[in-house]
């Protein structure tokens, strides 16, 4: 008698990804699916067929699964197929539960501990006391991912409910945007496309993390947090942030991620271009894929404190203009952005003393070296609440991010340093830090919207935020300097810059200011008020309009000074996303004491409404119509819109547009054909030579016919 041969091993794709809660991945809904997407620490059961009839007393069948060329300990599971198994959480078994002629039906448990990956199979089969053999290798791969509905599971979420949304949900919100009109960007993460799985692995591959460590959560996002970016080893996206994208795709044109991570797979070249939220977005593609629970998040006017003192520091020169360099840091300076976007991944970290697991902080996008490459993270959210720097990874940077003071100097020969403390703000940074409320989605306003500042810091001006921020300042020498000179500063003359709260584009604007004498002397003046257009990490673009003057305030009394600003003057040099930074500086004649403040506000453009004429039925074409009003006094031309949705034909589709007069209706009609039962989202961007970054997202229901 000759050893069995195998003719066919069958997984049960889809029997399988229903106890694994793995069901949405388009590959095991296939036709005929031959790739299996399990979770560690759970069983899956498996059919061999042979060539002959199994005899249980003279063959032996063994099951060799592998992850990685180079297989060891960690990476390889070897066991004979028996019927008296007992399954043990740390370590591979497996059981037959049936014989039937030519079919043997088993049972597989992995380690809870066991890398993530796309496994091989190996099948040997031999004869009792023969050393002749049968070898058969499985065509197919067999995803292993992270299971957090295993309480034995490193990522094990304990209110398993909230995994439908931090593990499941394939639609999301990102906030984007000056605080006074933040707004949340529809983003489609798209995780359960065929695509993504296998650009993943290519991934981790390209970021070279070996397979034996593709097992621990900590390890897997920081190696994720610096993979997303270029920057180091030709990673998914390269960030650029200066308006120039011919040769790529602007970052406000992405619907998804699922693009972005099919032209890495294909060309295996990192993508042109992403912006934080790009990377933020793809981040959480990829966490959800693997298992790994993920959120994006976003902090509004966020801290870029590029040499560790813990605050964010502006200069000036002795006359009050704004210097562009740290006269202390040559490398660069501190820099405020409208809003930054990052990810929370949630995880025990039992590398840590107890109470820093859940949520931990990390960020792709390129902004300083950690451990000498551009990763940041995981940072425990609890470590940057309580200012516990010490503790890995890049929990100092997370907590300048969302707690720094602001503080401003000016050239002073006088003082020791070269410069004396102007003022300080304590609740500059870190204004608010938001997410996507679980569960829901509202894809034309932000009922979606979810405040989770206090996760981050405790709320500003209260005693333990101050301790918060000095337990961070008390590790750090150089934090420790600079908060030394931030004396108590005495003034007798207050000023305030007014808010903007809303401007729509094409309409004009007045910055003023509130100037009041609390002496019972005169007070001359002088002072500027500019109007510029920035990017949204802060970085000046054009100044649209400055004013500089003198003037004379009497005892007790009130003025003010303002700037008219016409939408002719601003239009022409508007940067993306249309943010503007008004800045106002004064000096007392008198007394010397300086004062400066500025403030950050969008132009506001309209959003797509995306409406259909009907009923979506499954399998049955229809059209959706896709509009908005040009908010111009000039025509728009070249427009394209940009669609993304999880059910309909063709992942993505680009519309162009007919040119548009001014003040008229910008209008196009795409074609559907839902292809799942159930909500479907759609997430659609325009842009035009005139008018760029244009959003809209619409849920909808497809019924059965």
């Amino acid at each position: 008698m000759e050893p069995l041969k195998v003719d066919v091993v069958h997984f049960y794709p889809r029997e399988n990804a229903q106890a694994h809660n793995t069901i949405k991945y388009e590959v095991v809904n296939d036709e005929v699916p031959t790739i299996a997407v399990l979770r560690r620490g759970s069983p899956f059961n498996g059919v061999i067929r042979f060539d002959r009839p199994i005899v249980e007393d003279e063959d032996t069948v063994q099951l060799v699964f592998t992850l990685g060329d180079k297989p060891m300990h960690d990476t390889q599971g070897s066991m004979f197929l028996r019927r008296d198994v007992a399954s043990d959480k740390y370590s591979w078994s497996a059981k037959i539960t049936s014989i039937d002629d030519i079919h043997m039906n088993f049972e597989v448990s992995t380690p809870v501990t066991l890398p993530v990956g796309n496994w091989a199979l190996r099948v040997v089969t031999r004869l009792k006391g023969s050393p002749a053999r049968e070898i058969f290798d499985y065509e197919n791969d067999l995803y292993i991912l992270f299971n957090p509905w295993n309480p034995d599971d490193q990522t094990y979420m304990e209110e398993c409910e909230l995994l439908q949304e931090y593990v499941m949900n394939d639609v999301g919100k990102v906030w984007v945007g000056p605080i006074k009109t933040t707004r949340g960007k529809p983003w489609f993460y798209g995780q359960f496309d065929a695509v993504v799985l296998p650009s993943v692995m290519f991934m981790l591959d390209q970021a070279g993390l070996p397979f034996h460590q593709r097992g621990d959560p900590i390890k897997m996002s920081r190696v994720l947090s610096r993979i997303v970016n270029s920057n180091d080893d030709d990673g998914v996206l390269v960030g650029r942030w200066d308006g120039e994208y011919e040769d790529g795709t602007a970052p406000a044109d992405w619907t998804g991620s699922v693009d972005i991570l099919a032209q890495y797979l294909e060309t295996q070249a990192p993508v042109m271009y992403g912006q934080c939220w790009v990377f933020a977005g793809v981040v959480t593609t990829v966490c959800r894929a693997l298992g790994l629970p993920s959120r994006v998040v976003s902090n509004l006017v966020s801290a870029h404190d590029a040499n560790s003192s813990l605050t964010v520091d502006k200069y000036y020169t002795e006359t009050m203009e704004e210097l562009d360099i740290d006269p202390n840091n040559p490398q660069g300076a501190d820099s405020i952005w409208n809003y930054h976007v990052w990810n929370d991944v949630w995880m025990a970290r039992p590398d840590l003393p107890p109470g820093y697991g859940g949520w931990q902080a990390i960020d792709a996008t390129p902004q300083e070296t950690s451990q000498g490459m551009y990763q940041c993270g995981p940072a425990p959210l609890e470590a940057i609440k309580q200012g516990v720097i010490g503790i890995s990874y890049d929990v100092e940077f997370m907590l300048a991010s969302v707690n720094a003071d602001l503080m401003r100097w000016r050239h002073d020969p006088q003082s020791e340093s070269g410069f004396s403390v102007v003022d300080t703000n304590n609740y500059h940074i870190g204004r608010m830090v938001l997410t996507k409320k679980p569960y829901v989605f509202d894809p034309l306003g932000d009922a979606d919207r979810d405040d989770i500042t206090v996760q981050y810091k405790h709320r500003e001006g209260t005693a333990s935020e101050r301790l918060a921020l000095m337990n961070g300042v008390r590790y750090s020498e150089r934090a420790k300097r600079y908060y030394a000179v931030a004396a108590n500063l005495s003034n007798d003359v207050s000023f305030k810059l007014r808010d903007i709260d809303t401007v729509t584009i094409g309409k004009e604007f007045r910055v003023i200011v509130d100037i009041d004498n609390n002496s019972d002397e005169g007070r001359n003046i002088k002072a500027a008020l500019s109007a510029t257009s920035v990017f949204y990490n802060g970085v000046k673009s054009d100044v649209v309009k400055k004013i500089e003057g003198k003037l004379f305030v009497g005892p007790q009394k009130h003025e003010e000074i303002s700037i008219h600003v016409q939408a002719d003057e601003y239009l022409p040099k508007l940067v993306e996303y249309c943010n503007m930074k008004i800045s106002a500086m004064a000096i007392v004649d008198e007394t010397k004491q300086s004062w400066a403040d500025d403030d950050d506000f969008q132009i506001l453009k309209p959003n797509i409404s995306i409406k259909f004429n009907e009923d979506l039925i499954i399998n049955q074409p229809t059209a959706a119509s896709l509009s908005f009003v040009n908010p111009l006094d000039r025509p728009l031309s070249g427009g394209e819109f940009r669609v993304t949705s999880s059910g309909v034909s063709g992942r993505s589709v680009r519309l162009a547009a007919p040119d548009v007069p001014p003040h008229e209706l910008v209008s196009v009609e795409l074609p559907v054909l839902p292809n799942k039962l159930g909500k479907i989202n759609i997430v659609a961007t325009y842009r035009s030579n005139e008018l760029k970054d244009i959003n809209g997202a619409a849920s909808v229901e497809v019924f059965e016919g």
